[in-house]
């Protein structure tokens, strides 16, 4: 009964990922021509940013350069990150974006030896990127003028996010104190707030993520499925804001890595493990309703080694 089931959630996965992104039919040209939010291509990073188009499988290589790709919330640009350097040769912008429409590429962030970047993530407005600067600094990049902002510094922080009303940031974050943890920064006060500390040493979290309405934090967690067989085995979890309510989403323990909500806030998907794969690599997709009922799969193993999974707006 299992196998059959899973066999006709990958059947119909690819009519699901067509009805998901609502491009069953053509998209509009522009997505400042309509004030509907409609869902475009997944991204996925795995030793170059690729996408992957509504009712495709196949993924298709938009850059070989760079990692942590990130679509900006009118769906234009991809950020992402480059550290890669030959010495040699002129060293490369460490941060840029990808114009979708173009093709173009936009350094936005010269590179610099000795400095490293990661994770980033839009404002809202997508006048800004957040990023984690050698792993102790949180700043924003205005994407205009590529002037930086430090926000907070001195701490082990990664993997930031941006709500989605513009008012906060999420990192994984570690306290000399206390250990690693999940952390809040209020941008309009400058205030840290801890909303979660894990269950017992040990415990691997991280991928904190802002549901749509930005009252709740999703996360990835082994802090229900330490004890079971499956290699890398998470569910993914949420909290509030304030730190309470801790509420587990999914039952089945998967490698679990980057969750991401869909542009119109009514999926979520993440990059998973089938129960079919004999070996865990975080590189399919996964994707349920944003209330985390039963999932389907994006079929296909072509995502092996994937790092980071993105939902671009259509435009």
């Amino acid at each position: 009964m299992e196998l059959n089931r899973r066999t006709m959630l990958r059947g119909a996965a690819l009519a699901g990922a067509a009805a998901v992104t609502g491009l069953a039919g053509t998209a509009p040209a522009s997505a400042a021509d309509t004030t509907e939010v409609v869902n475009g291509p997944w991204l996925v990073s795995a030793a170059g940013v690729f996408q992957v188009e509504p009712g495709h499988t196949t993924p298709k290589l938009l850059f070989s350069q760079g990692d942590d790709g990130t679509a900006s919330p009118d769906g234009r640009y991809v950020a992402f990150r480059n550290n890669s350097y030959i010495p040699g040769q002129p060293r490369p912008a460490a941060v840029a974006l990808w114009d979708r429409v173009t093709g173009e590429t936009l350094p936005l962030v010269a590179g610099e030896e000795g400095v490293y970047w990661e994770s980033p993530t839009w404002s809202p407005d997508g006048t800004q990127l957040a990023l984690v600067r050698n792993h102790d600094t949180l700043v924003t990049v205005d994407v205009a003028t590529g002037a930086i902002r430090v926000l907070v510094q001195g701490h082990v922080m990664s993997l930031p996010n941006w709500s989605r009303d513009g008012s906060m940031i999420v990192t994984r974050w570690y306290s000399r104190s206390e250990g690693p943890q999940l952390k809040t920064l209020t941008l309009a006060t400058g205030k840290l707030r801890r909303i979660y500390l894990p269950e017992a040493a040990g415990e691997h979290f991280d991928w904190p993520v802002f549901m749509p309405n930005s009252e709740r934090v999703v996360f990835c967690t082994n802090r229900w499925t330490r004890d079971t067989e499956v290699l890398g085995g998470r569910a993914l979890g949420s909290v509030r804001i304030d730190g309470t309510g801790l509420k587990r989403l999914t039952d089945e323990p998967r490698v679990y890595l980057s969750p991401v909500f869909s542009p119109d806030g009514r999926y979520c998907a993440a990059l998973s493990v089938p129960p079919t794969n004999e070996y865990p690599d975080g590189g399919n997709i996964i994707v349920s309703t944003s209330g985390f009922g039963e999932p389907w799969w994006i079929p296909g193993d072509e995502y092996d080694d994937s790092s980071r999974l993105d939902w671009a707006r259509a435009i």
